[in-house]
């Protein structure tokens, strides 16, 4: 089946929505993910929605039918075939219906133990791309969210994934996260304060801090920047510290993985902004992912405390009572 070709003088740029993503797993995982209907049906589509899978023949020529459920009670059924098969490189196949007909090309490249998913959407004309760009890049996001917390699951871990909506515009709500003048003021569970912050904000570069516990303790802490995609997602590896910005382990819980990836995404909502923290231990034994699995609920108790007090600073900065 030949590409999609456009009859109109337009650029392919012009009709194209490109997402891009680096997945901490291997090509063949993520490979894997995308050809295992098994596996597939788990994660495609934007968050809330469930597939029931009628056909995949995967292979030049073959049928891929399914029904995506929404979360209210909208069933949408869908049909593609496929065009190229190149694995584990490239997957190419046109979405023939419902509404809109593009066509999808996802590659895979290896990236020192890592993927680089790119997934391209090309339609006939600019104005129909217009027409679906707002919606399509926010539900690309939400979807490469739910292949991470999938892939984590296939390679033996269980993602701890938590999401809030902030009544604030994306970008108000990036610098927080970005700027030591405005993470000092939230940062770290209830009862902490920020002591100590200092910032490299660049692929590869560490925001190093110490938290002050109620006690008087000190915590130090420390980011290790792999992705930052201003203002859409951060990813980084977060651990525990000392002083000197080396990885320590859990003060309290010697098996409590030594790193975390941490994964950022600010979506955007009408003005609003719709935050979701995907969370995996990274280069963990078998005892340290069961630590992190047997302790979910006590991080849903953390991070709900953060985000309760980022929530509270966005409030007073929207108010100009501090900058």
């Amino acid at each position: 089946m030949a590409a999609i070709k456009s009859n109109h003088p337009e650029k392919e740029s012009d009709r194209e929505i490109v997402s891009t993503r680096v997945f901490d797993s291997p090509r063949e995982l993520v490979w894997k993910a995308w050809t295992d209907p098994n596996h597939l049906k788990e994660w495609w589509g934007p968050k809330g929605f469930t597939n029931t899978f009628h056909e995949f023949d995967l292979g030049p020529g073959g049928t891929w039918r399914f029904v995506m459920h929404g979360p209210n009670g909208t069933d949408f059924h869908n049909e593609s075939v496929f065009v190229e098969i190149a694995k584990p490189e490239r997957i190419v196949f046109q979405h023939l219906k419902p509404l809109h007909k593009f066509q999808v090309s996802a590659t895979f490249a290896e990236q020192a133990g890592k993927t680089k998913v790119t997934f391209k959407m090309l339609f006939e004309t600019a104005a129909e791309c217009d027409k679906v760009k707002a919606f399509v890049v926010d539900a690309n996001e939400q979807n490469f969210d739910r292949l991470e917390a999938q892939l984590a699951k296939m390679s033996g871990e269980n993602a701890f994934v938590i999401s809030r909506m902030f009544d604030a515009p994306r970008e108000l709500l990036w610098k927080p996260w970005t700027d030591c003048n405005h993470l000092k003021h939230w940062w770290g569970p209830k009862g902490f304060a920020v002591r100590v912050c200092k910032l490299d904000f660049r692929p590869g570069g560490m925001l190093h801090y110490c938290l002050r516990g109620p006690d008087g303790s000190d915590m130090w802490g420390k980011f290790v920047y792999r992705e930052i995609a201003k203002p859409e997602r951060l990813v980084f590896v977060d651990s525990f510290s000392d002083e000197k910005g080396g990885a320590t382990r859990h003060p309290l819980h010697l098996d409590w993985p030594l790193e975390m990836l941490s994964t950022i995404t600010f979506a955007e909502h009408n003005g609003k902004t719709k935050l979701t923290i995907v969370w995996i231990p990274i280069n963990a034994t078998a005892k340290e992912r069961k630590t992190f699995d047997d302790n979910h609920q006590s991080m849903q108790q953390g991070w709900t405390g953060t985000l309760d007090q980022l929530s509270d600073y966005l409030a007073k900065v929207n108010e100009g009572k501090t900058q």
